[in-house]
């Protein structure tokens, strides 16, 4: 789904580059960011502490672990706009907990196939283990059709995937 325009007929500013782990949000989200001469925000400097440690010693967050942090993806998006902000969503929930205090974020879900994102977490340094792919894989639920925003294949260079998802953009913008 396109993104939806403002009311002066701009492009939507507030934007989540969403997906597993290893999926390229930060690169792919800065990236954006740059191009749309927004700020940029990783998700990941956003979870608390214990978050991170929990995550570091292999152990997957659950919904309870989430709910602040996502309520701080959401903060962000209302106060910073125009913002890109890296960060899973990976359930349908956890972009509606977004979405109730930011209604117009719009979702970009970077598609990777499972073995790449594998090879991309083993040759990071990152606090997110590459033990824990199989938990985000169980977790993920797509963006589906009915929310705003697009899946894009993060399969070519940056700059061409990072061309497609602005060119949707812009593209809406112009209507």
């Amino acid at each position: 789904m396109p993104p939806p325009a403002a009311q002066d007929g701009a492009a939507v500013s507030r934007i989540v580059v969403m997906g597993p782990s290893g999926s390229g949000k930060s690169l792919v989200g800065a990236a954006l960011a740059a191009r749309l001469r927004s700020h940029f925000i990783d998700g990941d400097d956003l979870h608390p502490r214990a978050n991170v440690a929990k995550m570091a010693a292999g152990t997957p967050l659950t919904d309870e672990d989430r709910a602040p942090w996502l309520d701080a993806v959401a903060h962000a998006l209302v106060h910073q706009a125009p913002v890109v902000v890296a960060c899973s969503a990976l359930r349908r929930g956890y972009r509606d907990r977004i979405r109730a205090s930011c209604a117009d974020a719009w979702f970009v879900e970077l598609v990777v196939p499972q073995t790449e994102l594998r090879e991309r977490m083993s040759r990071r340094d990152h606090f997110m283990p590459a033990s824990l792919l199989d938990s985000q894989l169980a977790t993920l639920e797509p963006l589906a059709t009915d929310e705003a925003g697009i899946r894009v294949a993060n399969d070519a260079h940056l700059e061409s995937v990072v061309a497609r998802i602005a060119g949707v953009r812009d593209a809406q913008s112009l209507r």
